[in-house]
């Protein structure tokens, strides 16, 4: 019987120590947290560094803020090739050695964000600069995904997927708060203008020393790749080509749940500035609240999922979200309890999601191709709909027709409700190895 064998059943050979599950869990949870501080750094500082990389429209204010999240969303385009690429060498050189090329990556792109020079000083090179730094840090995060959800979920012990898939989000979620903690402790400590001229810098150097971190953690992690799976090389797109079904069957899971988790863990903040009036920094404390009581959500769904099942989470999730984007939206004003209600009742829905995501995935696709098979079509659907949110919402607000983002919202968890009908109830299934 192979390690990764073992870990599945939650013992060891005879005269090796069992593999620690919780070890394993701190090796893909901690990892994947620096990996989101870096990716999500970005978002929450980008109404800072705006104006000094892109050049300013005398006729439109929202001009640098829409031209930087469109280089969000750019990063968010190379997802797919990530998925495509980590989760193949994931597939064939096994988990572990995915996880250190991605967190690698990351380290490096949050780097060369911190040390991207003004548009004032090189032009058109500024920008540039940027766009490369988001490309390989979507890289990186595409692969991520891929390569962490299959190790947590190989992981996990028998009736415990949910609670390990949970994990996924708990990791992502601290990620986000350090990432916003670090961004708001910045606000406090320095004024407006330092902010825009040096202080965003700082958040990105910690982000790539953190990377470093993160490597280090992941060398005490177990390879959960069985013996079966080392033994064949699975071609790049045979996850595709094999298995059309399964792979579309995971963008229909997605859709839904990227667009109301980047809305509400995201671009909400900035949406609650440019549409209501919010002050930034407050917006910033809201989204640390409000993040700090997802996480803590995140393991309870997961425990509930490996009990009642995956399926009644999911739909939970996406008829309240085509029910109550529009009304929810719409209670954002300038005041502070309002935005702190209104992202902590999506945070409730959300958790239907986001807590048996990785579970969903894993459980749809066999082990052989289940890194790719699920790196690809995940990352294209967050990038078509997760990644451009903050693009799409802000250039609604421009267009006019702000109020018709929430329904936009709305009617993508709709289609993911309807996909989540047709799913077959697989929590108490065993894992193929």
């Amino acid at each position: 019987m192979s390690s990764a064998e073992h870990i599945a059943e939650g013992r060891a050979p005879d005269g090796v120590r069992p593999p620690s599950r919780v070890r394993q869990l701190a090796a893909a949870s901690i990892g994947n947290a620096v990996e989101w501080y870096d990716w999500y750094a970005y978002s929450f500082l980008a109404v800072y560094f705006a104006g000094q990389i892109f050049p300013a429209d005398a006729g439109n204010s929202l001009v640098p803020l829409l031209s930087t999240f469109a280089v969000f969303a750019v990063g968010f385009f190379m997802r797919p090739v990530g998925g495509l690429l980590m989760g193949a060498v994931a597939d064939r050189r096994g988990r572990r050695t995915a996880l250190t090329v991605t967190i690698l990556l990351m380290g490096g792109g949050s780097l060369l964000v911190a040390l991207t020079p003004t548009y004032a000083a090189t032009g058109v090179l500024a920008p540039l600069i940027l766009v490369v730094a988001r490309l390989v840090q979507g890289l990186s995060v595409g692969g991520e995904f891929a390569a962490s959800t299959t190790f947590l979920v190989e992981s996990a012990g028998p009736g415990r997927r949910g609670l390990f898939s949970s994990f996924q989000y708990v990791s992502t979620t601290v990620g986000q708060l350090l990432a916003s903690g670090t961004a708001a402790l910045l606000a406090a400590l320095l004024t407006e203008q330092q902010m825009g001229e040096w202080g965003w810098r700082v958040a990105f150097l910690v982000g790539a020393l953190l990377s470093l971190l993160g490597l280090w953690i992941r060398r005490g992690a177990q390879e959960t790749r069985s013996e079966q799976q080392a033994a064949g090389r699975p071609g790049l797109f045979e996850a595709l080509r094999r298995h059309p079904r399964q792979s579309l069957l995971i963008c229909g899971i997605t859709a839904g749940g990227t667009i109301a988790y980047y809305t509400w863990t995201t671009y909400l903040p900035t949406y609650a500035q440019v549409n209501a009036g919010f002050d930034k920094a407050d917006a910033l404390t809201v989204g640390t609240l409000s993040l700090v009581f997802f996480a803590l959500l995140q393991p309870l769904g997961g425990m509930l999922s490996d009990r009642i099942g995956r399926k009644p989470l999911l739909l939970g999730f996406s008829l309240g979200f085509a029910v109550l984007a529009v009304p929810l939206l719409h209670l954002v004003t300038d005041s502070f309890a309002s935005l702190l209600l209104v992202q902590c009742a999506g945070m409730v829905l959300l958790t239907g999601y986001t807590a048996v995501a990785a579970a969903v995935n894993a459980e749809v696709f066999p082990a052989r191709v289940r890194a790719a098979g699920i790196g690809f079509p995940y990352s294209l659907t967050v990038a078509l709909f997760g990644g451009t949110a903050p693009y799409v919402g802000t250039w609604f607000k421009q267009a006019g027709h702000a109020d018709l983002f929430p329904w936009y919202v709305a009617a993508l968890c709709l289609v993911s409700f309807l996909v989540y009908l047709t799913l077959p109830e697989t929590s108490r299934q065993k894992l193929e190895r």
